[in-house]
């Protein structure tokens, strides 16, 4: 049975400061319904990504990746991940602010929760004039301060705030307090979790018209509390090439605007790669098979490991696209001055 790019149904979620522009983003019927997060590529039991599309279709993404393993995530991620899918995808709407909070990385999580951890990165697709979201403090606190702020609801005082428009980036390594704020729709890359600690949350209800849960002990023990000079991540924006925009040691991101064809051969990663098309639709042909599938705007596809050798053909004026994978590559010194010297040398 030759392997083919995976595509999903629909998997969105209500919640309190959730929006309604992500089932029209995603070529939906619009409802009144506050969708915050469409979960695009899931391996989380609590919300798992069924397939809609070719021989898998509606099966359920672990079930499928349990019979194929190797060929799907790859030989070294497989083996490092105990032949799991370690990254979740979404868009995120978020009509209203969401909660300050944080994340545990994979020590406290797999301690605490028997979880990973959860680093995450943001890729701005829209945002309203003068919106804006929180990464990291501005000024040094101490843990008491911590404590006292998140009593007195003034936590955000001494939040870095960054006010955003499309294509911005930001890295949110487990630890960093954060929180994204009304008027913003951007994708998000993280590892594979569900565990947040929320700080603040404005004292509102949640869905159920019940206080949302905090977690400020816990989150206390998460919080890194070191301060960066800057926390957006600067990259050159270039047409019509695959540019590097987060490379941590959980996820490899690059982001590709197209106006023509564009070859991308990733098996050298070793890895899954999962395409999130935020603009323009296009057409993914398998150069091993000739396999195509159509992916719209608004919506993401899992590309085996096995098969990562592909074009990818804007339909509309310009696409584009966002590449989630693991980077396998040697990373010795001796290998990053061959990756140069063969880079400068192209």
């Amino acid at each position: 049975m030759p392997l083919y790019p995976l595509l999903f149904e629909p998997n969105l979620h209500t919640v309190v400061w959730g929006g309604n522009q992500l089932r029209p983003y995603k070529g939906l019927t619009p409802t009144e319904e506050p969708i915050g997060e469409s979960w695009e590529v899931s391996a989380v039991p609590s919300s798992t990504s069924i397939v809609s599309n070719g021989f898998w279709k509606g099966r359920n993404l672990v079930s499928v990746i349990s019979e194929m393993p190797v060929e799907i995530l790859g030989e070294a991620v497989a083996r490092q991940y105990d032949n799991q899918l370690p990254l979740l995808v979404k868009f995120i709407d978020a009509k209203r602010d969401l909660s300050i909070q944080v994340h545990p990385n994979d020590e406290m999580a797999h301690r605490v929760h028997g979880k990973m951890g959860k680093s995450e990165m943001w890729y701005v697709i829209k945002a309203e004039p003068g919106s804006y979201l929180y990464a990291g403090f501005k000024d040094q606190i101490t843990p008491d301060e911590y404590q006292r702020r998140v009593s007195d609801g003034t936590i955000t005082d001494v939040l870095a705030r960054h006010e955003v428009k499309s294509g911005d980036v930001f890295y949110i390594p487990a630890g960093r307090v954060h929180a994204i704020c009304g008027g913003i729709m951007l994708a998000e890359v993280q590892q594979s979790s569900d565990v947040t600690y929320r700080i603040f949350d404005y004292n509102r209800p949640g869905m159920d018209g019940k206080p949302r849960e905090l977690h400020t002990e816990l989150a206390a023990q998460a919080l890194d509390y070191h301060v960066e000079r800057e926390y957006r991540t600067v990259y050159q924006d270039e047409a019509d090439r695959a540019v590097q925009i987060i490379d941590s040691p959980y996820f490899d991101v690059r982001v590709t605007e197209m106006t023509a064809p564009f070859h991308r051969n990733l098996k050298k990663y070793d890895s899954f790669i999962i395409m999130m098309c935020i603009e323009g639709d296009c057409k993914l042909r398998i150069r091993e098979t000739g396999c195509e599938v159509l992916i719209k705007a608004g919506n993401s596809c899992l590309i085996p490991a096995s098969i990562a050798d592909y074009d990818v053909f804007p339909l509309n004026s310009r696409s584009i696209v966002l590449d989630a994978f693991i980077d396998n590559m040697d990373r010795s010194l001796s290998s990053l001055v061959t990756r140069f010297l063969h880079i400068t040398n192209k």
